[in-house]
């Protein structure tokens, strides 16, 4: 699956450099995008780590799934039934905040009952049929099933407006002023279609460039 979507990264390459000369003159500089989907993933597990990592930098969302995942030792992730049944304290002595533990104890819930759907499922949904389903979740935000479309699901026409490095990054491509508003992405970002997700993986890698 993998191959044939390096395929359609390369196509998406194409796409950006035609349609937007300072994106491919970062191209040139930053070389082939290698955003590699968790094609075995399931939603409940990604959504799972995208609350973790809400509004906190990568390493200490990972200190915290790193000390809830070794609560269940001999398994890769936790089962829903066992996130559901995980006390609020045993959430918190993780370093979840309170409106995180009731995030992903709704979350658990929801996958028992099927509102949250399986892989299968979740492949045959549209990318917004699959937000307007899981934002109705407490703590569920448009970016956190973003995180899940570009990143489990491998969807290519993903643009997260409300990302901070895609922000910071759309702001050094076209070297504004300020940091874009949600509003202003459409006319930087329209003629990307149907490869944003590719543009804005693109954009993480020039805002993270940016800070060294």
């Amino acid at each position: 699956m993998q191959k044939t979507f390096d395929k359609k990264l390369r196509f998406a390459e194409k796409h950006l450099c035609t349609a937007c000369p300072r994106m491919s003159d970062w191209i040139r500089d930053q070389g082939r995008c290698d955003l590699r989907p968790v094609w075995d993933g399931e939603p409940f597990e990604s959504l799972v780590r995208a609350v973790a990592h809400q509004q906190l930098h990568a390493k200490a969302a990972e200190s915290i799934l790193g000390r809830m995942l070794a609560r269940f030792p001999n398994q890769p992730f936790p089962t829903a039934l066992q996130l559901s049944r995980m006390r609020v304290t045993s959430y918190r002595q993780c370093g979840f905040s309170l409106a995180k533990t009731e995030a992903i104890r709704g979350i658990a819930k929801s996958n028992a009952t099927g509102k949250v759907p399986d892989r299968i499922n979740a492949n045959a949904m549209t990318d917004d049929e699959l937000i307007e389903l899981l934002t109705d979740l407490r703590g569920i935000g448009k970016w956190t099933v973003e995180m899940l479309l570009i990143f489990t699901m491998g969807r290519l026409d993903v643009m997260p407006v409300d990302d901070f490095g895609v922000r910071a990054g759309l702001m050094h491509l076209y070297e504004l002023p300020d940091m874009p508003k949600k509003t202003e992405f459409a006319k930087w970002t329209d003629a990307w279609q149907p490869y944003r997700s590719v543009g804005a993986w693109y954009l993480w890698r020039l805002a993270d460039a940016r800070k060294r």
